[in-house]
């Protein structure tokens, strides 16, 4: 019993550490230092007790093992979180085929901050939008682009920082 028990927590160990590790990276890109240190200290003390439990049984492969898919599983966990987190800002950049000033008017309507830019395409001049947002606001913004012009040309960049333009604020409630 105090085997599998041993093999369960360096399992959910690693699984914790790895989407802690990915959670600090993300802090870390977005220029969160203090969160970041934060979370590695967490971070770093479960991998350390996992770690220890796999280095006093090398002979066990159960729990090397463990230690393994908890990695893997850790980073399918991380991936999950720092979707669902969706922290920071991003650039969405359009290029409508059609309908631009309809695009730009739904966008607006809709607590979207753009800026049109004026561009020469292949088949003549576009309008570029430029559009910041919370990523959490990305699925909504797709689909009114969709929504519009499915056949628009929409690239997104991260935004590391943002500093005045037009940015709808949460509401507290």
């Amino acid at each position: 019993m105090d085997a599998l028990v041993n093999t369960l927590f360096i399992f959910f160990a690693r699984i914790i550490d790895v989407s802690l590790a990915t959670f600090r990276v993300l802090m870390l890109m977005r220029g969160e230092r203090v969160r970041a240190a934060m979370t590695g200290f967490f971070e770093v003390s479960i991998y350390i007790l996992a770690l220890g439990r796999v280095v006093q049984h090398l002979n066990e492969p159960w729990k090397i093992i463990a230690y393994a898919l908890g990695f893997s599983c850790g980073t399918i966990a991380g991936g999950w979180l720092e979707e669902r987190l969706a922290v920071g800002y991003n650039l969405v950049q359009v290029i409508p085929k059609t309908h631009s000033g309809k695009m730009i008017s739904l966008l607006r309507q809709n607590n979207f901050g753009v800026t049109v830019l004026e561009g020469q395409g292949r088949s003549g001049p576009r309008h570029i939008l430029n559009i910041t947002t919370r990523r959490k606001e990305i699925p909504r913004l797709l689909a009114l682009l969709e929504e519009t012009d499915p056949h628009a040309f929409v690239t997104i960049f991260d935004a590391r920082r943002t500093k005045g333009g037009f940015i709808v604020q949460d509401k507290k409630k």
